[in-house]
């Protein structure tokens, strides 16, 4: 018996990210080869031109997956019964902006999607936010959306961990394929800590862990930390634009997990609302190591052992996420 088409809204339709997003979606790379769409697609109105160009295209890859296409600039329509939501519609972050005033513009979209999602869309759906401040802006939509469980607002670290396992495979010139369990600590800013404390490395078919393999502390504790920490910001000095590849990439990654689950042993960062575990702020989104079961519920792995290092770098990370939500619940006063 086919399956009957999940409903899965990507806001922001007509932009980069989701050109590469919709691509991966629509062939069944997020949520299976088997599963059919149907495709929520919202943009605002001065970009239902481009947007009808973008449904051209996919009509014209003639994926026989995709069920059903949807383009409005109408929220009601876009939100209605979804199963799954990327939220990618947002200011990008340009050249020699501050963080403060990308937070201020997007706190007011997504307070208004979270509303669209309490009203119209399913109880259990989804929730992915790429569009920056990520976690913020996820911690605002969920705020508005208090009929939808908490669990199911999550945040997208996964390009950062994918950026940081890509860093250390090239330095050990083994597939990235070979490298798991690195860890994105608190937010999907500059104060992000990838942390390869509780990371392993298949080198030549010995698992090894990675300081092991990588035989540099200073390294570890340095410049790695540093490149990952920047990398955005060095793609927008080299494209002058976001991420947008790599960014699709990640948000597939992210929803793909969060739909089938991890493999045993290896576990995924995702921004997720804050219990407190590890010392850390609670009630806000904070990236943690996860692993999710096949009921496609995410739980924080527990019982790590964390350094005095980690325990610095990840108090940095959340007080700036404590800082970004006090600012944004000020932005968002009726």
């Amino acid at each position: 018996m086919a399956k009957d088409p999940i409903r899965v809204l990507v806001t922001g339709a007509a932009g980069q990210i989701a050109y590469s997003l919709l691509y991966s979606v629509s062939k069944g790379d997020v949520f299976g080869l088997d599963q059919p769409v149907s495709l929520h697609l919202l943009d605002i109105p001065q970009m239902m031109g481009v947007l009808e160009g973008v449904v051209m295209e996919l009509n014209d890859c003639a994926f026989p997956l995709l069920r059903e296409i949807i383009p409005t600039a109408d929220e009601k329509v876009a939100f209605s019964d979804i199963d799954a939501a990327f939220l990618v519609g947002a200011m990008p972050r340009r050249e020699g902006m501050e963080r403060k005033d990308l937070l201020a513009a997007n706190v007011k979209i997504f307070k208004s999607q979270g509303k669209a999602l309490d009203q119209f869309a399913k109880k259990d759906v989804k929730v992915l936010v790429v569009g920056n401040p990520a976690n913020t802006n996820a911690l605002i939509c969920s705020k508005y959306a208090p009929s939808i469980p908490k669990e199911n607002f999550t945040a997208m670290t996964r390009l950062d961990q994918n950026r940081a396992s890509s860093q250390i495979a090239n330095l050990l010139k083994v597939n990235v394929s070979n490298v798991a369990n690195i860890i994105i600590w608190g937010n999907h800013s500059s104060t992000q800590y990838p942390d390869v404390s509780h990371a392993v490395v298949n080198i030549n078919g010995s698992v090894t862990s990675v300081p092991d393999g990588v035989k540099d502390d200073a390294y570890l504790q340095g410049d790695f930390i540093s490149t990952v920490q920047k990398r955005g910001a060095a793609v927008i000095a080299a494209r002058k634009l976001s991420s947008a590849m790599s960014a699709a990439k990640a948000a597939c990654d992210h929803m793909r997990d969060w739909f089938t689950g991890t493999l045993e042993g290896k576990f995924v960062s995702m921004g997720v609302i804050s219990d407190g575990s590890y010392g850390t702020p609670p009630d806000v989104i904070y990236s943690f190591p996860v692993t999710i079961g096949p009921d496609r519920k995410w739980k924080i792995v527990q019982g790590l052992q964390i350094s005095d290092f980690s325990q610095g770098k990840m108090k940095v990370t959340g007080d700036e996420l404590l800082q970004e939500r006090e600012e944004a619940l000020s932005v968002c006063q009726d």
